[in-house]
């Protein structure tokens, strides 16, 4: 691993063409039409499209650190057509319309960063395989079952949603135990950092400006407050999910929660014979402390799990390889593939995601003030940062498009609770979970106590 300060730990960073290495600018501008603060995939999509749109506004995009250092750096790689809170609004039929926007909305948003990779020449190795997740139980096919069910209920069909019997699920993915799995299409497995880093070089040749280890401290009106000053701006908008905190008057409007990855070495064409995922599917199961997992292009096995919150907000730059977090993950994927017995782990990792409060994707603009912000999407913002990424600059733009009348419009949280009530908090879920998993593994049956403590929090 070639460490710097602009290095994320990330086997995605690890693995660019060339490492990151931002030099300082030589100047700030004094003032813009649109300042873009963060440059991981929301500040940079809404850029790409701004820019589409309107090429000549000027637009500039301030980032702390280095393009794609936070979470659109180091993510699974999971290009998900579907976002936190869906399936609520789904069941709430009161709430069901606006939820199956949305659903179609992420559908196409699948295709339209595919679709933006090949236009664009972006080597963000996209392979649209779908996703599964598994009964690694037998109590929870019935549940998985159900949920297909419901989904054909909805209007969604085979070619959407599909429940893969033991036999056809084991020939996908040799996932030890494997009782079945649902089959999700709309999903691509892809490698993030070269996505986020291939989208700035895009914006930059449309003479967007990425202003590198600039951060910003403060945000009003018609101002972004950098290093050297103010600097005007018509319009600006905040694209800092979990790095929120470090703007002044923003505290308290994410939760900043962590996950950890680790990768293997490339594996073996018999390793992967036995293995699977042919079509580069990425793969989970329903316990409660997420899990997720792809196939790499070179052939490694890149997996993450969830690993909770720190007191006050905690942030750590980055997670190194011998962690006792990145032990328990790399414990969990080889307890699920025992082939990968003699197999090294080259790389793990890990940082922080932006959990809202109402724990959903938000897109905001104020156009008396000028002021947006967009982000929220708890892990699941490879392809919802590219809708929302899309609505912003048409709100930015004050164009009234079908997307801008989505529900995640102008739907802000409310702010997270003060310390110690939110360590409190966000601690109980994850002891719930893991309780509650921790039961299910054990004796085979769904989670009692445990289970309905986790449910209460949760919501």
């Amino acid at each position: 691993m070639v460490a710097n300060n602009y290095h994320n730990g990330s086997f995605w960073f690890d693995s660019l063409d060339e490492p990151p290495d931002p030099s300082l600018p030589d100047a700030l501008p004094d003032a813009v039409d649109v300042a873009i603060v963060g440059a991981g995939f929301t500040g940079l999509w809404t850029a790409y499209y701004l820019s589409q749109q309107t090429p000549d506004l000027d637009i500039a995009v301030f980032e702390a650190n280095t393009v794609g250092f936070g979470a659109s750096g180091r993510n699974g790689g999971w290009c998900l057509g579907t976002s936190n809170g869906l399936e609520s609004m789904l069941d709430n039929p009161k709430r069901r319309d606006a939820g199956l926007a949305i659903a179609k909305a992420m559908f196409d948003t699948v295709d339209e960063v595919g679709r933006v990779c090949q236009a664009e020449n972006i080597d963000a190795h996209f392979a649209k395989g779908g996703s599964l997740k598994i009964a690694t139980l037998p109590f929870q096919v019935d549940a998985l079952q159900q949920h297909v069910k419901h989904m054909r209920t909805l209007g969604f069909d085979a070619d959407d949603y599909r429940w893969l019997d033991a036999q056809e699920s084991q020939q996908r993915i040799g996932m030890t135990p494997n009782h079945g799995a649902v089959y999700f299409r709309h999903c691509a497995s892809l490698h993030p950092a070269r996505l986020v880093r291939g989208l700035a070089d895009v914006v930059r040749r449309r003479g967007v400006h990425i202003y590198e280890r600039t951060p910003i401290s403060a945000i009003e009106p018609n101002i972004v407050h950098g290093p050297g000053g103010p600097i005007r701006a018509d319009r600006v908008v905040r694209a800092t999910e979990g790095y929120t905190d470090s703007i002044k008057g923003q505290r308290r409007l994410m939760l900043p929660l962590y996950s950890i990855m680790v990768a293997t070495e490339p594996l073996p064409d018999e390793i992967w014979e036995s293995i699977g995922l042919r079509q580069r599917e990425t793969f989970g199961d329903p316990r409660r402390v997420v899990i997720y997992g792809q196939r790499t292009l070179d052939g490694r096995l890149a997996f993450g799990g969830r690993a909770g919150y720190y007191f006050g907000s905690r942030k750590r730059r980055t997670i190194p390889r011998d962690d006792p977090l990145v032990a328990g993950v790399e414990g969990t994927l080889r307890s699920l593939f025992p082939i990968l017995d003699g197999y090294r782990i080259t790389h793990g990792w890990g940082g922080f995601m932006g959990v809202p409060r109402h724990r959903r994707p938000s897109v905001n603009f104020d156009q008396s003030t000028g002021l947006g912000w967009a982000g929220g999407y708890t892990g699941e913002g490879v392809a919802a940062s590219n809708l929302a990424g899309r609505i912003m600059a048409d709100l930015v733009a004050e164009r009234r498009t079908e997307i801008t009348e989505l529900a995640w419009v102008g739907d802000a949280p409310r702010k997270w609770e003060l310390e110690p009530l939110r360590f409190l908090g966000a601690k109980s879920i994850q002891w719930f979970g893991n309780r509650a998993d921790h039961e299910e593994f054990q004796t085979g049956k769904p989670a009692g106590f445990w289970g309905r403590m986790f449910n209460t929090f949760v919501g």
